[in-house]
């Protein structure tokens, strides 16, 4: 697989480079972050690990720009440990978040385990599914293009909120709890807290409620979590 690490650092990507080619991961440099979107014109990547506090163009330009067309896995660094700086990275696409200083080997877990749950979401059965069957609303899975579509119009989705969507999706009218959720969706491993979920659960939301005639397909359960609702 092959990652591309953007990070000012020489420092920080030399580390990088050599602990995870070790693991036979393909290393590919950006020094800054116009230098990452120069290179994601013209290649197609895994993973992106992304620094955060970088000059010119900072992590949180990076990825807006890379979510706006791209659904591929982000992991963010920053050398703040402020809750702030998390949900922002978790609110723009973000898959996970590391704090500096790291150890190369927790880093090396995190991607592990996000490439992990990106596989293991994937459905292993029926690669279309029409949800809603012969319904007015009509929302359609694709587990193999992971994309979905709502009413005949596409929607763009980052990989953890199509994996989301694809989880609650398989039981309709079922609540899960916001544990449920993070155990199901992002894992055992994860190493984040239950506003994750909320977070996730919003942006989806906000992008579904966009389809025009789309009524909430995602649905709170108060006092429990949350439910994908069969609109008849």
């Amino acid at each position: 697989m092959k990652i591309l690490v953007v990070d000012d650092e020489d420092k920080i990507r030399s580390i990088v480079r050599m602990y995870f080619t070790k693991e036979g991961f393909g290393i590919e440099e950006a020094a800054n972050g116009k230098e990452a979107l120069e290179r994601l014109k013209t290649e197609k990547y895994d993973l992106i690990i992304l620094d955060i506090m970088m000059p010119d163009i900072d992590g949180w330009t990076v990825c807006r720009e890379v979510r706006a067309k791209s659904s591929v896995p982000i992991i963010m660094l920053t050398a703040k440990g402020e809750e702030v700086d998390r949900i922002v990275g978790l609110e723009m696409g973000a898959d996970d978040y590391v704090v500096k200083p790291f150890s190369p080997r927790e880093l090396l877990a995190r991607v592990k385990a996000v490439l992990r749950r990106s596989a293991r979401n994937q459905d292993n059965g029926d690669n279309k599914e029409n949800i809603n069957g012969d319904t007015k609303v009509s929302v359609e899975i694709n587990t193999e293009t992971r994309s979905v579509t709502v009413c005949g119009q596409p929607v763009s989705l980052t990989v953890k909120e199509f994996d989301l969507m694809c989880y609650m999706s398989r039981h309709p009218g079922r609540a899960y709890t916001r544990d449920e959720l993070l155990q199901g969706v992002w894992g055992f491993d994860y190493y984040g807290d239950t506003r994750t979920v909320d977070t996730h659960v919003n942006r989806l939301r906000d992008k579904l409620n966009k389809v025009p005639g789309c009524p909430d397909i995602i649905r709170t359960v108060w006092g429990v979590g949350y439910k994908y609702e069969v609109v008849e």
